[in-house]
């Protein structure tokens, strides 16, 4: 059974690779948001995938968390770009990410968090803490004269769970919490050259199911069936809106955030507005950590 497991954690990771880079070469200007969401979500189900967590497509001042509406009007001009891609096959995931710089002026920014990445990969293994991992993301991003991003972080991955333990620092936070043989975990990197903490905006279209409740209203019966579904992973509104009316969509999310059945995930811009830059893959952690995003 853990065989198994462990071979959908692969073909997982084989996919959101493979996905990520599509997106990559769609991010050009001229193009869609919109447009190369749903085209990077369709080729992950061609490529036999599951969506994770929708396809986010973060700008700028956004770290993370931006999804398109059903009619996201946003245009690829000079951007810096976050694209951050999640597969499951199984309930077993793969979860990466890259950046791409449209301006051509902010290379720095970019290699800062990859590098970082590479620097946190290099020291990966049984028994290595949170802190070591923490330090050699925070050394990376400083070393290229950035900041790395202090109240985000990389997290473990488990079945159907997006944010399981460990959660992995991206500074040196002197956690000696260790990890350990069998850990599937995600390392995240952000670098940015504002104040290297986000906060939640108000309007989230991005949640996930929590605790279920009994609801009235046929229409949120009806849209909490669907959101079922997802099985507790995230899923956003632009989905609901492909099998029902938007306003129906509204209607019973509103509902069940009133209920508290929801979490919300809002995007998170830099508190200083600073440019930021994402780097992401998935690793199994063995004697030798093996990537499983690339």
């Amino acid at each position: 059974m853990q065989e198994k497991i462990s071979e959908d954690y692969k073909k997982a990771g084989n996919i959101a690779h493979q996905a990520l880079q599509y997106g990559k070469e769609l991010i050009r200007p001229g193009a869609k948001l919109l447009e190369v969401s749903e085209k990077v979500e369709k080729r992950i189900a061609e490529l036999g995938g599951e969506l994770a967590f929708p396809v986010q497509i973060s700008c700028d001042e956004i770290a993370a968390h931006y999804c398109a509406d059903p009619d996201d009007p946003l245009v690829f001009e000079k951007q810096v770009a976050c694209l951050d891609v999640g597969v499951h096959v199984n309930g077993a995931i793969g979860d990466n990410a890259l950046t791409v710089d449209l301006s051509r002026e902010h290379g720095d920014l970019v290699k800062a968090s990859r590098e970082a990445l590479e620097a946190a990969a290099e020291i990966l293994g049984p028994g290595v803490t949170l802190g070591k991992i923490g330090r050699a993301i925070q050394d990376a991003i400083e070393g290229r004269g950035f900041s790395p991003v202090r109240n985000l972080s990389g997290h473990g991955l488990d079945l159907y769970n997006i944010h399981a333990y460990p959660q992995i620092p991206n500074y040196d936070t002197a956690d000696d919490s260790i990890l350990e043989n069998g850990m599937f975990i995600a390392i995240e990197p952000f670098a940015t050259d504002g104040a290297g903490m986000i906060y939640e905006t108000e309007r989230a279209n991005i949640f996930s199911l929590g605790e279920k409740r009994p609801v009235r209203n046929p229409i949120t019966r009806q849209v909490l069936k669907e959101i079922e579904k997802y099985k507790g992973l995230p899923f956003t509104t632009r989905w609901l809106a492909r099998k029902f009316p938007l306003f129906r969509v509204r209607l019973a999310l509103r509902e069940m955030k009133q209920l508290e059945m929801l979490k919300e995930y809002p995007p998170l811009p830099d508190k200083n507005k600073g440019l930021v830059s994402q780097a992401e893959d998935s690793f199994y952690i063995s004697d030798e950590a093996e990537c499983l995003t690339k």
